[in-house]
C-alpha cells in the first residue's frame, strides 16, 4: 500500500527508518525541488502489506517528527 507523508522536515533515510518500526518498507521517496534539492516537505513510502500500512498510519498520524505534526494517508494513484 502506497503512503503519502506530509508536512516533513527530515531526510529519506529518517522516513524510512520511522515507518519500519511498524512493518516492511518496499519503496521510499522524498520528494525534491528539481532546482534546489531542497525537499518539497512530502514523501511516498509503499509498505508491504495492507495491514502494516494502517498500522503506521494509525501511529503516525499528526505525531511529531523533527518539530512537525506529520500527516500520514493512503496515497491516490
Amino acid at each position: 500500500m502506497k503512503l503519502l507523508v506530509r508536512n516533513l522536515a527530515t531526510t529519506e533515510h529518517e522516513i524510512r527508518v520511522l515507518f519500519s518500526a511498524h512493518g516492511s518498507v518496499g519503496q521510499c521517496s522524498l520528494v525534491l525541488d528539481q532546482e534546489t534539492g531542497l525537499s518539497k516537505g512530502f514523501a511516498f513510502v509503499e509498505m508491504a502489506n495492507d495491514d502494516e500500512a494502517k498500522k503506521a498510519i494509525s501511529s503516525l498520524n499528526m505525531s511529531s517528527v523533527a518539530g512537525n505534526a506529520i500527516r500520514v494517508k493512503i496515497a491516490k494513484d
